[in-house]
């Protein structure tokens, strides 16, 4: 590129040579052109064959993940509560690598969008020059078209009534003719300036913005949530949370698939403006715009200090016919106001000499816009904006959902071959009812034996002696009526150890615990 000397230079960026020598192969895997053009189909085939290699990789850790996860659903064998500790601690650790390749993209994504909003601005910049050329030339043509020939035409209608002198005569009305032809010049040089540069950049510039505006919150969104799904499998594995490992793994693949379709296309698209930066101006004066010639856009790209201003001709043409006007003009007025001397001539050539002195200041203002010092200038920060800011950033969001994508495989994978062996509340019930500091439940059976050995030999057990002496008792009162018996009918068999007192168990039987039980 021609630039200028010192900070406006513009040099070609590491990155933008990384991404240019990717390799740009067609359908059947012959390289083409990696010259940026958009317009090319087959230039756009091997930007979307770049794009689906992160594509094949996600097909491939999809798959990867479906056959581990179909070979461990049904996998139920306890495990060493020091082995899920390490899963944990190397999930723990995951996660907050992959917290920091989100942020790698949210810093990112920043960059990105600070690049593309300063080109939008520098080419509204361009675009209010292109504007203000216009339409100070509209405003030129106007006035020597429409204002300037309505006075001409007046003075010239008054030429026509009859004279005395007609050598003085010819002589004002050539002055006439000469300063109408040079208002012609002078507009049709505004017109061939306007024309070239009839361009507008205002939808251009709208659908960049609209543009930028849904793809800036959406990717703040997608990576935003990619963070909380970090969150939750931290919180899930400091809490030792089953639901939580669980949501992580269903919602994990999701993450997977949106990272590696965001990588698809952050590298399509890396690739294309890598190769955009090699060479914009290049770009611009081939593919630019069909309004502007090839010299035009040259030199307004390169804005070399030798090469011409392609106005130069008629903006000079302009001025001298201004010059040529205004001279005619006072040649004119003369003659003129003798020959007509009642004819308001004055107030007309006051107005004619006006028009004329705007025209005049008119064209130097449009001498000054036309350079390519204010256009180079925006044309050169909006390229560094892109190529340097953009595309750093664009190649950030690269890298972190690649890292990304694979972070999160590797959580998943470690999260499912973690959760299945963490029980639920009820299995924790479960665990503690045969908690070891308990008797099992052989003890619980031997203790159970013992004690009912004991029992027998130590005279615990006297049912039938009972049974015999309590049937001859309840024979005895069969005629009483129901109520309190009386004290002298007590048998001191039926009344046992404590004298008609509750009966307790004898100190010699040994009371049943909880355990016996079990």
């Amino acid at each position: 590129m021609g630039v200028f000397t010192g900070d406006e230079a513009y040099s070609i960026p590491y990155i933008a040579h990384l991404l240019h020598s990717l390799p740009h192969v067609n359908i059947s895997l012959h390289h083409v052109n990696s010259s940026f053009d958009p317009y090319n189909q087959i230039y756009l085939e091997s930007l979307g064959i770049l794009g689906s290699i992160p594509a094949a990789l996600l097909i491939l850790t999809l798959l990867l993940l479906l056959i581990y996860l179909l070979t461990r659903c049904c996998d139920r064998k306890p495990r060493p509560a020091k082995s899920i500790a390490a899963l944990k601690v190397i999930l723990a650790c995951v996660s907050v690598l992959c917290c920091a390749a989100v942020g790698l993209g949210l810093y990112g994504n920043d960059d990105l969008h600070n690049g593309f909003t300063q080109l939008m601005q520098e080419a509204r910049q361009v675009n209010n020059v292109v504007g203000k050329i216009r339409n100070q030339t509209e405003l030129m043509e106007r006035q020597l078209r429409v204002q300037a020939s309505q006075q001409l035409l007046a003075i010239n209608d008054i030429f026509d009534e009859p004279v005395s002198n007609m050598t003085l005569y010819k002589e004002a009305k050539g002055f006439l003719l000469r300063a109408t032809d040079n208002c012609s010049l002078v507009a049709n040089a505004a017109a061939d300036i306007r024309h070239p540069l009839n361009l507008d950049l205002t939808e251009e510039i709208r659908a960049g913005e609209r543009f930028e505006m849904v793809r800036w919150p959406l990717t703040m969104a997608i990576l935003s949530v990619l963070l909380i799904l970090c969150v939750i499998l931290l919180v899930g594995v400091a809490r030792h949370n089953r639901c939580a490992l669980i949501a992580f793994s269903v919602c994990g693949l999701l993450a997977i698939i949106a990272s590696y379709l965001m990588a698809s296309v952050y590298i399509s698209s890396g690739v294309a403006l890598g190769d955009l930066c090699m060479a914009p101006d290049k770009f611009i004066e081939d593919r630019g715009y069909t309004e502007l010639s090839k010299e035009i856009l040259r030199y307004y790209t390169i804005c070399e200090r030798a090469r011409a201003n392609p106005f130069t001709q008629r903006l000079r043409e302009a001025k001298t016919a201004i010059e040529n006007v205004r001279t005619n003009l006072q040649k004119l007025r003369l003659p003129a106001t003798y020959l007509f001397p009642k004819k308001g001539l004055d107030t007309k050539f006051s107005s004619l000499k006006n028009e004329i002195n705007s025209a005049d200041g008119l064209v130097t203002t449009i001498t000054a816009l036309v350079d390519c010092r204010t256009f180079h200038t925006h044309f050169l920060r909006g390229a560094k904006a892109m190529c340097n800011v953009g595309l750093t950033g664009l190649s950030m969001m690269l890298i972190s959902a690649l890292i990304a994508g694979f972070l999160l495989t590797v959580l998943v994978w470690v999260d499912s071959h973690t959760w299945i062996y963490i029980r639920k509340k009820k299995d924790y019930q479960d665990h503690n009812e045969t908690d070891p500091f308990l008797p099992t439940a052989q003890a619980s059976q031997a203790v159970a034996a013992r004690t009912l050995q004991r029992s027998q030999g130590d005279g615990c057990d006297n049912r039938p002696n009972e049974q015999h002496h309590r049937g001859a008792h309840l024979s005895h009162l069969r005629g009483h009526t129901l109520g309190r018996l009386p004290s002298h009918h007590h048998d001191p068999i039926l009344a046992g150890p404590n004298n008609g007192k509750y009966a307790t168990l004898s100190k010699q039987c040994k009371t049943l615990e909880s355990s016996d039980f079990y």
